[in-house]
């Protein structure tokens, strides 16, 4: 049996990238961020985005960063994904994040960004009919992920506490 070499696509804040085996992709930094994977669970392709914010309506300017944003880049990743050769009938999601890091005084909502975070994504990939499979969100710490598109599983790890495999 041989070896197949693989590389890490590393996905930045309000980014989002595409990849195929032998690829893997990882984002770090998921406060209250969340990292999204979308994936063919038939092909070896997949995609992530690491949204900062829920809405771009909340957005000041007009011509903003789509990736920033759950409302805008979780679409963006799905249509790339077709582009692709995904099957819209095959995609799964899986996702991670979406802490409240701070502790609020304040009964505000804004203030509570990873919750929205997660809701904005979860909203998103409904409208999209994109099944969620798993995901590690909320909480208070932050995460960093890595997907293996041949496997199907994510890699979570949490600042002090042991990685697990969704």
């Amino acid at each position: 049996m041989t070896s197949v070499e693989t590389t890490v696509v590393k996905v930045g804040i309000a980014d989002l990238k595409i990849i195929q085996f032998p690829q893997l992709i990882r984002t770090s930094g998921l406060g209250s961020c969340v990292g999204t994977v979308i994936y063919d669970e038939k092909k070896e392709i997949a995609g992530l985005s690491h949204v900062l914010l829920p809405n771009s309506q909340q957005g000041k300017q007009t011509n903003t960063n789509p990736y920033k944003y759950a409302d805008t880049a979780i679409p963006y990743l799905y249509q790339e994904l077709i582009k692709r050769g995904a099957e819209e009938s095959s995609l799964k999601a899986k996702l991670a994040g979406g802490a409240q890091m701070f502790q609020l005084r304040t009964g505000t909502d804004m203030m509570r960004i990873g919750p929205r975070n997660v809701e904005s994504v979860e909203q998103a990939l409904t409208e999209l009919g994109v099944p969620i499979v798993s995901k590690d969100v909320g909480g208070n710490v932050g995460r960093t992920i890595e997907f293996d598109p041949r496997s199907k599983l994510l890699a979570v790890r949490k600042i002090n506490q042991e990685s697990m495999m969704i």
